[in-house]
């Protein structure tokens, strides 16, 4: 069965909306800085990648909820690329054959203010409480749309919106339903996320030049940026479709999980290996139909290593030939959004004939050599595209998208 895409939306550091992200790409911009979001005198790393500032959307009959979800950050992102993705598609999305997946991660309220309520003798309220759930993001779509087919939230870190993606193909291909709502919301720049990562010795710490920080393979990276951001897919079938023109089609899906350690995945890159052999196999492709890798690419000595054997070792002799990049270069790294924006990314390539660059790649690390795209876009008319993501915990997960 042929799953086609016809909407996406997506907020990210680089700005709001799918097409002022794309030319941020093509010309190589950053979107990472200095932290606004609180004070990070005293930290040990003071940037990252933070979303624009952006007001509630005005939506009508909201409720207590609504309204709570919209004075949050993570409920105004995924409004807003929400609405996009709507916009785009064109179509009633309300009603039964209608789902809804989501790669969504448990918000992390201020702590400091729930220190302060206790200290008072006052207990959480409602908006703290729904700050708390992965799965709020899910009940606002759900008022938006008026969806109300079957939902799930997919919370596998880094893989969770490209593993949310795969399972929205899977019900489709089922008959479950006739559309779906996939994608994916993270919100990580505060002070908890900050000195987390920071104690893992998983952050970059370039606190004198922020840009430069995020260099995927490259010899003298040293760990990935914290971001933030929102993107989002409208999946439907032909039988839906009717007479409108699709975006492209999501072809291919696979996943794996390393069974190896928590933060560290295997040297060899099996996992990764494992994950995008299946997603081969799912699309019915050879390793040689892919025209390029939108990379995990974090940033980080072992990833980009494990990521680039693994490569090697799924496709073989073209390994070494096919094009690879990472856009976390210029976005930094949105967690358990990244499998969603990096997907729209992909469809991006293939729908418009151009790949987009690595940031900052000066020097290539000798255990990650690839065909890369360092610093500028490259042209290439490619009729399908891969994307990765490689979670927190050893979970992989891989999408292949592709032209009508």
């Amino acid at each position: 069965m042929t799953i086609f895409i016809t909407g996406m939306g997506m907020i990210t550091p680089l700005g709001e909306g799918v097409e002022s992200n794309w030319r941020s790409l093509m010309d190589a911009k950053s979107g990472i800085k200095g932290i606004t979001r609180f004070d990070p005198s005293g930290f040990p790393v003071r940037f990252a990648a933070e979303c624009p500032n952006v007001d509630p959307l005005p939506i009508d009959n909201q409720s207590p909820f609504i309204a709570r979800q919209l004075a949050t950050l993570k409920g105004r992102l995924t409004a807003i690329a929400l609405q996009e993705a709507l916009t785009m598609a064109n179509v009633d999305l309300s009603g039964p054959r209608v789902g809804i997946c989501l790669g969504s991660e448990a918000a992390r309220p201020d702590l400091a203010l729930l220190a302060n309520r206790k200290k008072e003798g006052k207990s959480p309220d409602l908006a703290d409480l729904d700050a708390l759930s992965p799965d709020a993001p899910v009940k606002l779509i759900q008022f938006m749309t008026g969806a109300t087919g079957p939902t799930s939230v997919v919370s596998t870190a880094c893989t969770s919106s490209s593993q949310a993606i795969g399972e929205g193909l899977l019900q489709l291909r089922r008959g479950e339903v006739d559309a779906m709502i996939v994608g994916g919301v993270d919100v990580l720049v505060d002070p908890l996320m900050v000195t987390g990562f920071s104690l893992l010795g998983a952050l970059s710490t370039r606190n004198d030049d922020p840009e430069a920080a995020s260099r995927p393979f490259d010899s003298q990276r040293d760990g990935f940026v914290l971001g933030e951001g929102a993107g989002f897919i409208v999946l439907e079938n032909e039988k839906r479709l009717g007479g409108r023109e699709p975006i492209g089609r999501l072809s291919g899906y696979g996943c794996s999980c390393n069974a190896y350690r928590i933060t560290d995945s295997p040297p060899d890159g099996r996992g990764a290996a494992q994950s995008m052999r299946s997603a081969l196999y799912d699309a019915g492709l050879r390793p040689e139909s892919i025209g390029y890798i939108n990379a995990h690419g974090t940033s980080t000595k072992m990833n980009d290593a494990s990521e680039t054997r693994g490569i090697l070792s799924a496709f073989g002799q073209v390994g070494s030939r096919v094009p690879v990049s990472s856009t976390k270069s210029m976005m930094g790294h949105l967690v358990a959004a990244c499998g969603a924006v990096e997907a729209i990314v992909s469809m991006l390539a293939v729908r418009n004939g151009y790949l987009p660059p690595t940031r900052n790649l000066d020097s290539v690390d000798p255990d990650c050599v690839l065909n890369h795209i360092p610093h500028e876009p490259i042209q290439s008319d490619i009729e399908h595209a891969m994307t990765n993501a490689f979670g927190f915990g050893g979970s992989n997960g891989t999408l292949v998208v592709s032209r009508c």
